[in-house]
């Protein structure tokens, strides 16, 4: 894993994705799923237990009360707190709205998951001046690049 991938620059080399997980407090989880057999709820109970302040965003659950003891948001703007990383599982026709809405809460960075590419959004983040990782999965990451390291 040496870069996030990207079909443009810039990309974030394996210190700078490193730094963000490491530096990173609190992430929505944005297209969280209450179903137990979906990649956004196996992965957001793993940041959680890797001590990562997890925030869930999914307007079909809006209110109802998350796993980890905190609401379900409707959007980003809804959380009530900083967020250092927007985790997208959401169809890439949505990560430019939902990178918008990211870099509108001020949020540190932008991560859509394996299988999401979207050079619009990349771009976005870019002009921004906000770190952007696409197809890649943050929890893979984690464990090789936070994990592996501190062992």
């Amino acid at each position: 894993m040496t870069e996030a991938r990207s079909t443009s620059s810039p990309v974030l080399d394996e210190d700078a994705l490193r730094s963000l997980l490491q530096h990173a407090r609190t992430i929505a989880v944005v297209g969280w799923s209450d179903k137990e057999d979906r990649s956004s709820h196996g992965i957001a109970g793993y940041l959680h237990s890797q001590g990562y302040d997890v925030v869930l965003v999914n307007p079909r659950l809006a209110g109802r009360m998350g796993p980890f003891g905190e609401p379900v948001y409707r959007t980003l703007a809804d959380i009530p707190r900083h967020v250092d990383i927007v985790d997208l599982f959401r169809n890439a026709s949505f990560v430019p709205g939902h990178t918008q809405e990211a870099i509108d809460i001020g949020a540190g960075a932008v991560w859509a998951q394996s299988g999401i590419v979207s050079e619009p959004a990349r771009a976005l983040a870019a002009s921004h001046g906000i770190p952007y990782v696409q197809d890649m999965c943050i929890s893979v990451a984690h464990l090789f690049l936070v994990r592996a390291s501190a062992s």
